[in-house]
């Protein structure tokens, strides 16, 4: 095919038939969008952007339908005015205008040891002329404090008192009407416990070393099968054993009475 007899847009229409493709499947291939392949089909390269891109476009193209895409951008350069004209390595680097480089002086430390030290000494003037009112005004504020401070805590620590000695006169109130067993098991023993309402609150056997307790505000029916076997304390006080050794005794324990 002569690419010089025929436009650029009208060869690679041709050769894109002859392949058989459809604009559409040109342009899944190229990844160009189809509006701008119909524009080049037409000689129209206005849309690409610039010669750089155009050139760009007919490579993928002809590549594409089977051209050759070297020869097809030669015939587009030839037509447009020949190919981008070559630049001289020498004139890209060349400088236009000669750097000049600031001379590098060495700091001045005599200036910076003069500023820091009127700066100390202003410091210092300032402090010794402020340290007495900044004392007077700290102390005015801090004076009446401790005062007021005692005596935010006081009032929290008499009601704190009065709170602990009615939780004591309500536990000692508690206590005066509850019954409380305590059991310690030396041998091996057996042990029921029931309120007055005759509910079962506790029956079975108490291992050496065991300790079981009981409280209630009814009288308490403790029975023991081995009565020499263990000790009992009610509401504190030690009652000891209730019987001798392998001896059944049932016992009923209340409150303390006032």
């Amino acid at each position: 095919m002569n690419v010089r007899s025929e436009s650029i847009g009208s060869t690679l229409a041709e050769a894109r038939r002859s392949a058989g493709l459809t604009v559409g499947q040109l342009s899944c291939r190229t990844k160009i969008r189809e509006a701008l392949i119909h524009a080049i089909e037409r000689d129209d390269f206005s849309l690409c952007g610039g010669d750089f891109y155009v050139r760009g476009h007919i490579r993928n193209i002809a590549k594409a339908v089977g051209l050759d895409p070297e020869a097809m951008v030669h015939a587009y350069d030839e037509s447009h005015g020949g190919g981008p004209a070559p630049v001289r390595a020498a004139s890209v680097f060349q400088a236009n205008s000669a750097i000049k480089f600031r001379d590098r002086r060495s700091p001045n430390w005599t200036m910076a040891l003069a500023i820091a030290l009127a700066i100390v000494v202003i410091f210092g003037v300032v402090r010794v002329m402020g340290g007495t009112g900044d004392d007077r005004m700290a102390e005015e504020r801090t004076g009446p404090v401790p005062k007021h401070t005692s005596q935010a805590e006081g009032a929290p620590r008499r009601a704190a008192s009065v709170d602990e000695s009615k939780k004591k006169a309500e536990e000692r109130a508690r206590r005066a009407k509850t019954v409380t067993v305590r059991v310690t098991a030396r041998e091996r023993s057996f042990v029921r416990v029931r309120d007055a309402a005759g509910r079962r609150l506790f029956a079975g056997r108490l291992d050496a070393g065991k300790v079981s307790t009981w409280e209630s505000t009814t009288p308490l029916k403790v029975t023991v099968g081995n009565a020499g076997g263990v000790s009992i304390s009610v509401n504190g006080k030690d009652v000891g054993s209730l019987g001798r050794p392998g001896e059944r005794v049932t016992r009923i324990f209340e409150a303390d009475k006032p």
